[in-house]
């Protein structure tokens, strides 16, 4: 496919591999930051290419995988409200709650909708007068922006049936977390194509320069994250610390101003309780004061969430998305915690480090 198969070209990933060995003088640790990297780099065997010295560390990327515990079983309450529609994308129905997924609500009769853009949402709406569809927004940067267009389209249409929970999330406080924390093993970042597409890389320049750190901004296919590598190597061994563009056929460094503007316009950051992890400060966005009457919470007037309720002890979720553990490494994998019947997001979600593993790699166990 044009476009798609010169980013796959078995002799230009052989001429990467071999340059990233030629300029490797010492062990490097580098972390891509979107699941969906991760996914490329397991299923095209990426890691298993590379000079054993050079370590790929999964990132917090999956943001079905950090949904907040307490907002899954917020989606199950709002689900088993009456005359309510609970929409949201396919990927969060099979996400574990403390007890209960969207899956089994929708089995038992609920009205539990997956979409495929938020503005259907409003054609929910408008075909459901009687009813309070409610659309369980998750994401990074990428898809915060249809959300804040369909809040916005519901305001200036005066749609009063339809509201948001929201869980979207920030990657930059992410990343100063990792690199703050006492576990950091992290030396330099594959930064995610997609979401710098709309927010640029500016934003990345401070953190760069801070924590002494090279990042890098790629695509998703075999020779983006090769060339990302190299590029990130070459920064390493020459002792530099710069944000570079790889995915330059996509990303500017401003990167689109009207999406920017949209959320300024409907969001503010806020404080949120990462799943498996911790509370991020300002790594979130929330509803502005304008719009509040989209605010699904206060709408519907449901108690406050408690943030700290922990994952179950036989998931280390929290551990793989920091990149301290990988997921081969947690004694419930493939056993006890399967797609089937996952214990955590990361087994599930079409982003997440343990699905990609449980479906491309063929482990050898005693792998480190």
């Amino acid at each position: 496919m044009k476009f798609v198969d010169e980013y796959r070209d078995i002799n230009l990933v052989k001429k990467y591999c071999t340059s990233i060995e030629s300029i490797t003088t010492q062990p490097w640790q580098i972390m891509e930051i979107c699941g969906g990297q991760t996914h490329s780099i397991v299923k095209y065997g990426i890691n298993e290419l590379l000079p054993p010295t050079i370590t790929l560390i999964h990132g917090p990327g999956c943001p079905v995988c950090v949904t907040n515990i307490n907002l899954i079983d917020r989606a199950i309450e709002i689900a088993s409200l009456p005359n309510s529609i609970l929409c949201t994308f396919g990927d969060m129905l099979r996400v574990p709650g403390r007890e209960k997924d969207l899956l089994s609500m929708k089995a038992l009769g609920k009205d539990i909708r997956i979409i495929y853009s938020p503005l259907d949402c409003l054609k929910i709406a408008h075909q459901n007068p009687d009813k309070e569809v409610v659309f369980f927004a998750v994401g990074f940067e990428t898809t915060a922006p249809s959300t804040a267009m369909t809040i916005y389209q519901a305001y200036e249409q005066k749609i009063t049936n339809f509201s948001v929970l929201v869980s979207h999330v920030l990657v930059p406080p992410a990343m100063e977390a990792i690199l703050s924390s006492n576990q950091c093993q992290v030396q330099g970042f594959l930064a995610a194509g997609h979401v710098c597409t709309v927010m640029g890389y500016h934003q990345y320049e401070a953190i760069s320069s801070q924590y002494k750190v090279p990042i890098v901004v790629t695509g998703f296919e075999p020779i983006d994250i090769l060339q990302g590598i190299f590029m990130t190597i070459k920064q390493l061994e020459n002792k530099e610390f710069k944000v570079e563009n790889q995915y330059s056929r996509l990303v500017t460094k401003e990167g689109n101003k009207n999406a920017q503007n949209l959320l300024i316009e409907i969001f503010e950051p806020a404080d949120y309780f990462w799943r498996g992890i911790a509370n991020i400060p300002q790594s979130g966005l929330k509803i502005k004061e304008k719009y509040q009457e989209f605010n699904a919470e206060k709408k519907l007037n449901l108690p406050p969430n408690n943030d700290s309720i922990l994952e179950s002890q036989d998931c280390i979720s929290g551990q793989i998305l920091q990149g301290i553990k990988k997921p081969h490494q947690c004694p419930s994998f493939g056993t006890k915690c399967t797609p089937e019947q996952p214990l955590g997001a990361p087994m599930v979600s079409s982003e997440g480090a343990c699905a990609a593993y449980h479906r491309f790699r063929k482990l050898n166990l005693s792998d480190g």
